[in-house]
């Protein structure tokens, strides 16, 4: 049985998202602030946390930049219909995915299981070595100059992608959609996830050689890593 953490500080919202994903097969915990679900998270291990931004004490995102130093497991801001700010921040943060309240039981369902699907997901292609990369899809690990980088598994997914096929330019829904068997949320996600990756891998994220914009397309793995 997954573990999902929600992190919301409306006693309503928390009690009527509770009830929903237990009566749909997950154990649910529950925090009103960032200090309380970062207590829950080190002693349960949540394989999917449900974030609130604005909180009293330990805010969203405080809690997040501190949860991504220690856990890799996906995260979904709840934010305001309006707070595009926030989805921004979260993103840069380390979330993989966010829903504007107010939202549906059954698209927030949708998205916790589209995220938890992808971490169950059988490995394909074995390691994928390219130039200075290697992405071991059994071990969901990646290795950069010989050194290992930890990736949320929007970013994982994404190099995933990209180094599948080097020099294939992928446009933005497209990679949406590689990330979320559901397309949903925003084509500006995938900018955030290729700048987040990008400070990870590249050894000049200023100026990137791994990962290319293909301006008005997409992106593309850099076709001169190909064997």
């Amino acid at each position: 049985m997954k573990t999902i953490l929600i992190v919301e500080d409306n006693a309503g919202v928390r009690d009527m998202v509770r009830e929903y994903l237990t009566e749909h097969g997950f154990a649910v915990r529950v925090a009103g602030n960032g200090q309380e679900g970062l207590l829950e998270a080190r002693h349960h291990r949540p394989d999917l946390v449900l974030l609130d931004v604005m909180m009293p004490g330990m805010d969203g995102l405080e809690f997040l930049r501190r949860f991504r130093a220690v856990d890799a497991a996906p995260v979904i801001f709840l934010t305001a219909r309006d707070a595009e700010l926030d989805k921004v921040l979260g993103l840069e943060l380390g979330a993989d995915d966010y829903v504007t309240k107010p939202f549906s039981m059954a698209e927030l369902l949708a998205r916790v299981r589209a995220h938890l699907r992808r971490g169950q997901e059988p490995a394909q292609n074995g390691v994928i070595r390219l130039d200075e990369l290697a992405l071991d899809s059994d071990a969901r690990t990646v290795h950069v100059r010989g050194g290992r980088v930890d990736l949320t598994r929007s970013e994982f997914e994404l190099l995933h992608t990209l180094m599948r096929a080097p020099g294939r330019v992928y446009n933005r829904l497209e990679l949406l959609e590689q990330l979320q068997e559901e397309a949903l949320g925003s084509e500006r996600t995938i900018d955030v996830h290729v700048r987040n990756l990008r400070t990870k891998i590249e050894a000049e994220p200023a100026r990137p050689r791994l990962i290319e914009t293909v301006f008005g397309v997409g992106y593309r793995l850099n076709p001169d890593l190909a064997p």
